[in-house]
Order: C-alpha cells, then sequence, then structure tokens
C-alpha cells in the first residue's frame, strides 16, 4: 500500500526505532546523504524473523528516489519459493547498507575505529504485482550494478516473471551514520609511542572478463562502470582463465 510522498528535504530518524541513541555526534540528517550513500552502495542486508530464528540475507538492490512510497522506495527481489518472502510480508523488517571508507588505528587498541557510513531502514514491505512497476523495479536493480545495463538486455520472460518477486520497502523511516576522520585522542596520548593514522579504503574494478562463449566486445555501459570503479587505466579486458 502506497502513502502520501515525503519531501527529499524531510530529515531522516523520524522515529524512536530510528534515531541513534550513542554516537549521535556521527548522526545524519540530510535525506541526500542517505540517497548518495545507497547510490554508491552495492550490497544491502535484509534482516527479518522467519519462522522460529532471525535472518539477515545479503542481497542486490535498487533505489527510486521519487518512488510511490513515503520518502522514496528501496526495491528488493528474490525467488517465489524463498523462505524469506512470506514473513517479510507480514511484519516489518530492516535493511542495512554500509559502505567502510576506512581502517582507523590509535595508539590504543580502545580508540581503534572505522570510518563508514551506515545506513538503516525499517518498514513493512509490499509485493509488488503491478506489472509496470514490477518491470521497472527490476531495470532498476540491474542498472543499481551497472547503470543503463537494462537498455541492453532482453525484456524478462513471463517465466523469469513468475519465478521471480519484487518487494519494496518505504524510505520514510530510516538513519545514516558517518564517521571520519583520525582517532579519538584521550589526555596523555601524545605521551604514547607507536604510529597512529588512517588507512583509506576504496572500491576499485578490476578488468571486466569476458565469457569464453562471447564474442561481442565489453559494452560500453559496462567500460563506464569499471572506470567509474576504479578500474586502472593500464588494464585491458581480459577473458576468465580456463578452469
Amino acid at each position: 500500500m502506497t502513502t502520501a510522498p515525503l519531501s527529499r528535504t524531510a530529515p531522516l530518524s523520524p522515529t524512536a526505532r530510528t534515531t541513534p541513541t550513542r554516537g549521535r555526534t556521527r548522526q545524519v540528517d540530510d535525506r541526500a546523504r542517505l540517497m548518495a550513500l545507497l547510490s554508491d552502495a552495492l550490497v544491502a542486508h535484509l534482516g527479518v524473523v522467519a519462522g522460529a530464528h532471525p535472518v539477515v540475507l545479503p542481497t542486490a538492490f535498487g533505489v527510486d528516489p521519487d518512488g510511490p512510497d513515503a520518502g522514496g522506495t528501496l526495491y528488493l527481489h528474490g525467488s517465489v519459493a524463498a523462505g524469506w518472502l512470506a514473513p517479510a510480508l507480514e511484519q516489518d523488517v530492516c535493511v542495512t547498507v554500509t559502505e567502510l571508507d576506512g581502517l582507523v588505528l590509535a595508539r590504543t587498541g580502545f580508540h581503534h575505529s572505522m570510518n563508514y557510513r551506515s545506513a538503516v531502514v525499517i518498514g513493512r514491505p509490499r509485493r509488488v504485482t503491478e506489472p509496470e512497476e514490477r518491470r521497472r523495479a527490476l531495470d532498476l536493480i540491474v542498472d543499481h550494478m551497472v547503470p543503463g545495463r537494462s537498455a541492453d538486455l532482453p525484456a524478462a520472460t513471463r517465466k523469469e516473471l513468475a519465478a521471480t518477486v519484487v518487494v519494496a520497502l518505504p524510505l520514510a523511516e530510516a538513519s545514516m551514520k558517518q564517521r571520519t576522520g583520525g582517532a579519538t585522542l584521550e589526555p596523555g596520548d601524545l605521551e604514547l609511542a607507536g604510529w597512529a593514522g588512517v588507512i583509506p579504503l576504496r572500491r576499485v574494478a578490476s578488468a571486466p572478463l569476458t565469457e569464453d562463449y562471447v564474442a561481442e566486445p565489453v559494452s560500453p555501459a559496462v567500460l563506464r562502470r569499471a572506470a567509474q570503479l576504479g578500474l586502472p587505466a593500464s588494464m585491458s579486458t581480459s577473458t576468465p582463465e580456463a578452469g
């Protein structure tokens, strides 16, 4: 069931359960920064109580900032036979997204930390049944991995659509935290010996590997994505090693 649109400028953490209780100095209130994080990240984790126990599942996802749900729409997909599907549609779920930006090394073990951006989204998913929204959602999930990729692919078949479920989660109830900078200093830390600093981390793509049955060149969309993910300019496309 869709709800009234929520402005992109509406602050994050509108409810008690998505308001951080500690580390509030790292809390992010700007919804645009949440959308930027969702644009950068490639993997989300869905948490749901399935039967007698909770499960947390890694999954690809797609985002429509102007989607039909309050605050925009987060789309997830899976098999119609997935064990998490029925429980997820009957209760609130939690989806988390994290990007690791650096390892923070202090002069004491207590203040070792990480630089990161993380988001938590809580809400009741709905199953997407309207055909046009389903197709758009699946295209968004594919294009989240490689922008423009869905335009290079044939349309999903009836069999594929029948085997795939798409769920939508509103982005209204969400929170985000971010840590940047170096290690926290306590009185006396400057008198201690030893190195302290940050090891910055970033995701770097390798050259696209062409399957041995493919004669076509790597598509422009794939090359653009590899470059965007930091493919070194000196690396050319390659083929997989023989198994």
